[in-house]
């Protein structure tokens, strides 16, 4: 009997080199861990963040921070969860390693001072100076009509008015063209809106009053005293922008979730709400002393500061068109009103006038702006906690 080393294929003969010939082809396992091969079958899934950075290299490439990008990936509609499937825990993670790794121009603005930063204080005296403008255009303006109260004739008094008027429009325009409530150009008709509504809360009164009773007859009396405390109510909606701004800014670089934001985020825009109303009750409560019965109360001009507050936050962070549409919804409450109680007074036709006096009996004729402007303001007010709760309202610009 022979070894089994004798036997035929076992050595180094014709028959060994064939049997290792079909080792060879059995260990076909081995060629699978090839480390070039390897590298070639895991390059998708091994790396799955390439293709995002490919397809947002735009914005990885302007952005001057990770913030930047996270608020544009939030935009796209990347969240929290979406960012699991590129193996990180959130959106922030994500966008800080996509920073890292895309090369990006807009970085040098990093190391170039801007604006703010030569100016820092400078800038916010700067645009302080032109929110106080328009208030006291106007308290100047009230003050010579009642300085020569009895003195100038009817035309002498109103181009006082008109002068008055057109400083105090020339100063709101620059008030508005920079600063913390600079917004970009947005929907159409916005200065339309705000002009009505500025105006009814002067004569709006006077004249629903005189509707019901069956007029109108003759001129309408002007309520001065809700614009002595809204135009100068800008300084403080110029700084609560600011604040909630600023404190948006740092709670967004805090954050390690787009959740974890929102719910830091929403408290802030709340309180900025909270002590712009506080400023401006107080404004009115001053400027009420000074022109007595012009007023049914402040409950309307504190309605509609809210409304102008919250609708310029929500277009100074990029959503123009809700606040335009909150706006006209409140001029709609307010044109509708008269009409429907002049309707009413056609044959078959007084139930339109019923909501209107249903109102007016319970609370005054200033229950119309403040069911009109409230309600429009709280709208308003619901949708800009969830968009201005998002990383997106607060991408740098």
């Amino acid at each position: 009997m022979g070894r089994p080393s004798d036997a035929p294929g076992a050595g180094g003969g014709p028959a060994g080199e064939g049997a290792g010939v079909v080792r060879s082809a059995v260990r076909a396992p081995e060629i699978a861990y090839h480390p070039a091969r390897r590298a070639v079958a895991g390059r998708g899934p091994a790396d799955p963040v390439k293709v995002l950075m490919h397809r947002h290299r735009e914005l990885c490439e302007r952005a001057v921070d990770p913030l930047e990008i996270a608020a544009g990936l939030e935009a796209h509609g990347l969240t929290d969860r979406t960012a699991a499937r590129y193996r990180h825990r959130d959106v922030f993670s994500l966008a800080e390693e996509l920073y890292a790794r895309v090369p990006g121009a807009g970085r040098r603005a990093l190391h170039a001072p801007g604006p703010e930063q030569d100016a820092g204080g400078d800038a916010r005296a700067a645009w302080t100076l032109s929110a106080l403008l328009p208030g006291a255009a106007c308290l100047a303006t009230a003050g010579a009509l009642r300085a020569t109260e009895g003195v100038l004739g009817d035309g002498a008094r109103f181009a006082v008015t008109s002068a008055g008027a057109l400083l105090v429009l020339l100063t709101l325009r620059l008030c508005l063209r920079g600063g913390p409530l600079r917004a970009p150009d947005g929907a159409g008709g916005v200065t339309l809106y705000v002009c009505w509504l500025l105006g009814y809360v002067v004569y709006g009164d006077d004249l629903l009053a005189q509707v019901i009773s069956g007029g109108p007859d003759g001129h309408w009396t002007a309520a001065p005293a809700p614009l002595l405390g809204l135009v100068p109510a800008l300084a403080p909606a110029a700084w609560c922008a600011h604040l909630f701004a600023v404190r948006a800014r740092h709670r967004l670089a805090a954050s390690h979730g787009l959740a974890d934001f929102g719910a830091g985020v929403r408290p802030l825009l709340f309180g900025a709400v909270a002590l712009f109303l506080c400023a401006l009750t107080a404004l009115l409560y001053l400027a009420g002393p000074g022109h007595p019965g012009t007023g049914t109360g402040h409950a309307a001009p504190v309605a509609l500061g809210a409304l102008l507050f919250v609708a310029r936050l929500l277009a100074v962070h990029g959503f123009p068109e809700p606040a335009a549409t909150g706006l006209a919804a409140a001029c709609a409450v307010e044109v509708a009103a008269p009409f429907l109680v002049l309707a009413g007074r056609l044959p078959g036709l007084g139930l339109l006038a019923r909501p209107v006096e249903t109102v007016v009996a319970a609370a005054g004729t200033g229950g119309v702006p403040v069911l009109a402007c409230g309600a429009a303001a709280l709208g308003l007010l619901v949708h800009a906690s969830v968009t201005l709760t998002r990383a997106s309202a607060h991408a740098p610009g």
